[in-house]
């Protein structure tokens, strides 16, 4: 018999942070990652992250609401993508963002701005522990009427 252990949060990572590479995305990979928060359904694609998120958005633009994704934001210095993590990507008719999606199993897991001056990333929350959305606040976002939060 399998048991899944569920990860708990650290306070800062845990994991060993060297050697890294940051790529054209400005995601940091760090080899052997140690502590695994977000996974896709295979686990090729695992990605620590500093914390648990304070608030996830509901996006209603055509791609999200297509995705059927929860977005957590974080910065870049507070994301990690094991090392050997690969993934596709698409651009929706060539806009401002890569979605990356497994390469093995398909299931999206992040977003990176296209534009390196953008600090911000989107997780895919969908694919964390179900205890670390519990006391997340959920947004709404009218991303196919301009962009504003309905709450």
């Amino acid at each position: 018999m399998t048991t899944r252990h569920e990860p708990s949060p650290p306070s800062r990572f845990s994991i060993a942070m060297a050697p890294q590479r940051t790529y054209e995305s400005g995601l940091r990979v760090a080899p052997g990652l140690e502590h695994p928060l977000a996974s896709c359904h295979c686990g090729a694609v695992c990605i620590a992250l500093v914390s648990p998120p304070s608030e996830v958005t509901a996006c209603n633009c055509s791609l999200c609401a297509s995705y059927g994704a929860l977005w957590a934001y974080y910065t870049a210095d507070d994301i990690v993508v094991a090392a050997g993590a690969r993934t596709d990507t698409y651009a929706c008719n060539g806009q401002r963002v890569d979605f990356h999606r497994c390469s093995v199993c398909g299931c999206l897991t992040h977003w990176v701005p296209r534009d390196p001056r953008r600090g911000r990333r989107g997780i895919n929350a969908r694919l964390l522990p179900p205890h670390w959305l519990e006391r997340a606040r959920l947004r709404h976002r009218d991303g196919a009427n301009g962009g504003e939060y309905l709450d």
